[in-house]
């Protein structure tokens, strides 16, 4: 089953805008596509999608991991230097049967770094 990671290109992260440079959310969703053929993430596995807006502003830059009938994820204060780790937890979402990745096998930045957990819709 595809699961997705929605990345937040709109974040800024606290930087002030610069006209011509690309916002901090947006460099994320650049390393993370850059980075996905490299890392453990296959796209027919994670699929990569901009968004514009995660609502968690005051956390930096945030994703979030969701699928049918699994539990769905929001992190934040993230950053393109992430991207390895990101793509490292997204697999192991895409494993979990129900999204629920056991603790030890979460990448550090998932387990500090979880900003909501929400259940499946049904449930």
């Amino acid at each position: 089953m595809t699961v997705s990671l929605h990345v937040c290109t709109t974040c800024r992260a606290g930087e002030l805008e610069v006209e011509g440079t690309p916002r901090p959310g947006a460099r994320l969703h650049a390393a993370l596509v850059a980075a996905a053929p490299l890392e453990t993430a296959p796209s027919e596995t994670v699929q990569i999608k901009p968004i514009e807006c995660l609502s968690a502003c005051s956390q930096g830059c945030s994703v979030s991991l969701s699928a049918p009938g699994r539990w769905s994820y929001v992190y934040g204060r993230l950053s393109e230097n992430d991207a390895s780790d990101i793509l490292s937890g997204a697999a192991a979402y895409a494993r979990a049967p129900d999204g629920i990745v056991p603790w030890r096998e979460r990448p550090l930045i998932f387990r500090k770094q979880s900003l909501a957990r929400i259940p499946p819709i049904g449930d």
